[in-house]
């Protein structure tokens, strides 16, 4: 895998990716679609026989990455259609470490939106007050996941949780608390937009967050 990616390696991309990116590891500069499409046939190439050796290939190719490229699949490989039976509750582990230490939008956010909501849908009953939980860490990467963990969810997400989730992130000033806040409120408003307006008003939501979750409604 590391040899494929590195043979699609465009130097004259990589640094302005890097900059994109505002990213310390350095990038090989392969676009998002070959670098996909290409990872594709290498995992369905090299079958993994076992939910241990699934976690570990993951999280060697995670820690043991030099360029960005090689974080982006090792994301790719959790979410590999293979591997969907392995999904259980003992990925979390694997998935936390991943967050924690990826701490930016690009890693994150995949496994916020696609992992953990799928674990919270397969599992509410230990999902839920694990979300809770992260929703009140002092790391802003598990609050931000735990508010975006429904985006995908539409008539299924649990509003209560949700705005559980949100509660504790709203004093914060970091941008990408806010961005959160308000991507999680515009993706619910597609679905409530009524339920939406009226919390932004009732909790007094206001710059960033507010824009964001009001941007697709007829509201001021």
């Amino acid at each position: 895998m590391r040899h494929a990616l590195r043979e699609a390696a465009q130097p004259d991309k990589a640094a302005t990716m890097q900059a994109y990116m505002k990213s310390k590891m350095p990038f090989l500069g392969v676009q998002a679609v070959p670098r996909r499409a290409m990872l594709r046939r290498v995992f369905a190439a090299n079958r993994i026989d076992s939910a241990p050796d699934w976690r570990r290939a993951v999280l060697a190719l995670w820690r043991e990455a030099e360029y960005r490229e090689e974080l982006y699949a090792a994301i790719q490989l959790t979410g590999h259609h293979l591997y969907r039976d392995y999904q259980t509750l003992y990925t979390m582990p694997m998935y936390e470490e991943m967050i924690v230490s990826g701490a930016w939008w690009d890693l994150v956010d995949e496994l916020a939106t696609h992992r953990m909501g799928a674990l919270l849908a397969a599992f509410p009953d230990s999902m839920r007050p694990l979300m809770l939980q992260w929703a009140h860490d002092d790391d802003l990467w598990k609050r931000r996941t735990a508010i975006l963990c429904q985006n995908r969810f539409k008539s299924r997400t649990d509003t209560a949780l949700l705005f559980a989730c949100i509660e504790p992130s709203l004093s914060d000033n970091d941008f990408f608390a806010r961005k959160a806040i308000g991507w999680a409120l515009r993706e619910y408003a597609k679905t409530d937009p009524r339920e939406v307006v009226r919390y932004v008003r009732a909790k007094g939501i206001s710059g960033l967050s507010r824009r964001e979750a009001l941007k697709n409604l007829p509201v001021t």
